[in-house]
């Protein structure tokens, strides 16, 4: 096995990008102990942002001396923002998640615009991996997060943090002072046990229980700097971080809260969740920070709430005009666009799914009190859209990387990049999707079956292997296990690249593997087809044509 060569990418902003409209596309889901299958803690993320990539970040842990400092660095530009005081002990991070099964995720909602551009040193990536590598949990992790802001700054927008361990998960909505203070304002919320919660790009947390300090933690000021900033006077007892601080508007709703409702659906089909609110009906009631699902949920589970085109509702995006011949789920960016009508300048939206053609990584992490960290702790990766990827087991364990996950970057094709390998199938089925895709799903369904197989036993021997004192096997099993998982998984996808590529070459269907059959053409839908005639009358005509009748 090769030696350790985690990259502690200095780059360490991990998340930060510049436009509002590229942050503004991420969803997380929450599940508590008590409301999964197994009584892990999951939680789910997704990266999306336009033409970007981000290798597989990884930190090894360490420790250091009195005097060391901690150099922080810009992701996407690599530019140096300052540096911060080390701490003696630091842990191992892969990803999102650390070797204590601490896991931190995201989603921005960028809020009051009077809070951007606040001074300071960190932009919400910084903060998320700087805390991954100090939290032992995830309360722990709030209170660092803190911290960090009150010691150094916080110049970036409003965030909903999800953090979890391997008991808890934790909702947190945050957001800096702009130019208005030092540090940032913040609510957290426990999520109780047996309920699930969801955020997308809005903040969520409304009612808070000033008496619950176990289940329940603030910012001691965020009720004072949200008076003092003119947002709410009332009683303290009646103040809600969403309207102090990002206030819903019919965009938000349309665009984010969507992605909420598309979790609670599913997750409980029985409470009959109204599309009202996100379709932005006046006076509809919000949906709750936390609901119990009809039945507990499991990994698979986690992974089919992440891949949703609004399926089985009216809502569905895989039909009508707008999906074009072959159906395609997804809307080409800019999602926002405006046309003339009778002289006035209508803005509209199509819809936003939690499945996108843009997401760069997106992850499910499972956090398991019974086993210990090295085997507890496992991060599904994978990378591009989520509908048609595929999710890959790390254990954190782990003491070495994929070389296909650490490969690549958003500008050069490389077909040993996991990156460029997935987009470049999806990519490839894009024009002819309802065809392709099931093409794809096959071969989804093979590897992920295989992954939740080969994990099942990976943790029971691996659990052995530990049993025996022998930590430094258990290492290197699971090293071996998630890094040859990967790279299989990977060079399948290549495989079903080639396949397809070959299948549906010049957009005929060669059936069968035999090159004397005459391959079929893909043609149109009936539909499309009618439209088509309907808007050139007579124009596709095949008849003998009069003397002075219209030819075009």
């Amino acid at each position: 096995m090769n030696k350790m060569h985690f990259i502690f990418l200095a780059i360490i902003g991990l998340l930060i990008i510049k436009s509002t409209q590229n942050t503004k596309a991420c969803t997380s889901v929450l599940v508590s102990r008590g409301a999964s299958a197994d009584g892990s803690v999951m939680t789910s993320y997704l990266y999306d942002v336009a033409g970007f990539m981000a290798p597989l970040q990884c930190y090894p842990g360490g420790r250091y001396e009195p005097g060391d400092s901690l150099k922080l660095f810009g992701f996407r530009e690599g530019e140096y923002i300052g540096k911060i005081e080390q701490i003696e002990r630091t842990y191992k991070v892969i990803g999102n998640m650390n070797e204590r099964q601490v896991s931190i995720a995201e989603t921005t909602f960028t809020g009051r615009e009077e809070l951007h551009d606040g001074d300071g040193l960190f932009d919400y990536g910084n903060l998320m991996w700087t805390t991954l590598q100090r939290a032992g949990t995830a309360r722990e992790a709030i209170k660092i997060m803190d911290e960090l802001a009150k010691k150094y700054g916080y110049k970036d927008t409003g965030e909903s943090f999800s953090i979890a361990d391997k008991n808890e998960a934790w909702v947190v909505d945050f957001i800096g002072k702009g130019k208005h203070g030092e540090g940032a304002v913040w609510v957290a919320a426990r999520v109780p046990e047996g309920y699930i919660a969801a955020h997308a790009n809005q903040a969520r947390i409304r009612e808070v229980d000033w008496n619950d300090t176990e289940n329940w933690m603030w910012a001691d000021d965020v009720v004072d700097f949200a008076r003092k900033m003119g947002w709410f006077d009332g009683d303290k007892k009646d103040f809600s971080f969403v309207d102090a601080y990002d206030p819903v508007t019919p965009t938000s709703l349309l665009l984010c809260e969507s992605r909420v409702w598309s979790v609670y659906r599913r997750a409980a089909p029985s409470k009959e969740f109204s599309p009202d609110y996100w379709r932005a009906v006046k006076g509809a009631e919000p949906y709750p920070l936390f609901i119990k699902p009809d039945e507990k949920i499991s990994i698979e589970d986690m992974i089919a709430f992440v891949r949703d085109h609004f399926h089985d509702t009216p809502f569905y995006t895989g039909e009508g005009f707008a999906a074009g011949p072959f159906n395609n789920p997804y809307r080409w960016r800019p999602l926002l666009f405006e046309l003339d009508d009778d002289g006035k300048e209508m803005t509209y939206t199509w819809e936003r799914t939690i499945s996108q053609v843009q997401t760069a990584f997106s992850f499910i992490t499972q956090a398991r009190n019974w086993l210990p960290d090295e085997i507890g702790g496992i991060c599904w990766y994978s990378v591009d859209d989520t509908y048609s990827n595929a999710f890959m087991p790390l254990y954190m364990g782990m003491n070495d990387t994929p070389k296909s996950l650490m490969t690549g970057n958003a500008v050069e094709f490389d077909w040993e990049s996991a990156y460029w390998v997935f987009n470049l199938v999806n990519n490839y089925a894009y024009g002819m999707y309802d065809i392709i895709i099931d093409d794809i799903k096959k071969v989804q369904k093979e590897i992920e079956q295989r992954a939740h197989t080969m994990t099942d036993a990976i943790d029971i021997s691996a659990e052995k292997i530990y049993e025996t004192g022998d930590h430094e096997l258990v290492i290197e099993y699971l090293t071996d296990f998630s890094i040859n998982n990967a790279e299989y998984t990977v060079k399948r996808w290549r495989e079903l690249g080639y396949y397809i590529f070959a299948k549906y070459n010049d957009r005929y269907i060669r059936e069968t593997p035999d090159v004397t059959d005459w391959p079929s053409g893909t043609g149109y839908p009936q539909d499309f087809l009618k439209q088509s005639v309907e808007e050139r009358p007579g124009y596709y005509e095949i008849r003998w044509r009069e003397p002075g009748e219209p030819i075009y």
